[in-house]
Formats: C-alpha cells, sequence, structure tokens
C-alpha cells in the first residue's frame, strides 16, 4: 500500500458516493418491456399478415408501436449510496441529496409517485414499489431522511416518510410469514 497524497484525498472527495443498494427487480421489468413492445408487435404484424394487408409502411407503423409501448414500459434503474438516491430513466436521469431533502411527497397522478427535493434543488421521482420490493434500498433512503430531519432541512414529509416506512414494514412481514409458512 503507498501513502496517501493530498491529490488522492482530493480526488477521492470529488468522486460520487459508489451505490451500495440497487433495485432488485429491474431487470425483470426491463425484460417485460421489452417482450412486451416485441409481442406487440409481432401481434400487429401476423394479424396484417393473415389479413393480406401487410405492407412496408405498416410493419414500420406497428414497429413504432411495439417501440412506444416499449419506452412507455422502461422502468427507472434507482440506486442509492449514502446522502446519494438516483434515479435513471430511457432518456433522463435525476438525482438527490438523500441527507440533504427539504420534502417528500407523494404525487397527484395516475402513477403514484414519491417525489424528493433537497437543498440544492434537485428532485427525483420514485416509485414507491421500488422501494417496497428493495429494502435495502429504503434502508439507505430511510437513514438518510432521519439524517435530514435531525439536521433541520426537512421542512415537508415526515407524513410521507412514515407512510412510506410502514408500507415496507407491511410487505417485509408479509413476506416472511408467507416463507415460515404461517400464513
Amino acid at each position: 500500500m503507498g501513502r496517501r497524497t493530498t491529490s488522492d484525498t482530493a480526488r477521492n472527495r470529488a468522486m460520487p458516493p459508489q451505490p451500495v443498494a440497487y433495485d432488485i427487480t429491474w431487470a425483470g421489468e426491463a425484460r417485460s418491456a421489452v417482450g412486451y413492445g416485441t409481442l406487440l408487435f409481432a401481434l400487429l404484424a401476423a394479424v396484417d399478415e393473415v389479413a393480406g394487408t401487410l405492407t412496408d409502411v405498416r410493419v414500420a407503423l406497428w414497429l413504432v408501436l411495439g417501440a412506444l409501448l416499449f419506452a412507455v414500459l422502461w422502468p427507472a434503474r434507482v440506486s442509492a449510496a449514502p446522502g446519494l438516491l438516483v434515479s435513471r430513466g430511457l432518456w433522463r436521469q435525476s438525482g438527490v441529496r438523500t441527507d440533504r431533502l427539504v420534502s417528500v411527497r407523494w404525487s397527484n397522478g395516475v402513477a403514484q409517485r414519491l417525489v424528493l427535493r433537497d437543498a440544492d434543488g434537485n428532485r427525483a421521482e420514485i416509485d414507491p414499489r421500488v422501494l417496497v420490493a428493495n429494502p435495502a434500498l429504503w434502508a439507505v433512503v430511510d437513514t438518510d431522511a432521519r439524517t435530514s430531519i435531525e439536521r433541520g432541512t426537512l421542512r415537508c414529509g415526515e407524513t410521507a416518510l412514515r407512510q412510506m416506512a410502514a408500507r415496507v414494514d407491511r410487505e417485509s412481514a408479509r413476506i416472511v410469514f408467507k416463507l415460515s409458512g404461517l400464513k
């Protein structure tokens, strides 16, 4: 092992923390998005072929529809490290400093989302099912959120965090009971 220099220390501080928790369900959901997009294209092309109306233009149209379904279903890849949560979608990436949260709230859309904002103005929307399915990911976020509460930066969202914690606890208990044969 060599001696650490001040430039090594500065370089380590400049590098973002390495993720310690990932969304373990992401790969399956990504495969499903590919499968459903491909299936839609194949079914539409097959129906057209049977009807005798398949042309190059219609193949292109069905391909675009299959690709559109794929894009809509593509899941965000969520990872967390102490102090940082990152969500990578198909076209964009967002990240928040979870140890400097200022608000956590539920979105009022068709799909339920947990919206996190940090003191730097960054914003990330996370599907709560990702946190429920990944207790390690939730543990990192919850620990950092508690840090935000202790520091006084979290002004709005303790209720949303309590609701999320209860949801994760319920699902974890359900899985334990199911695996132990009690349910």
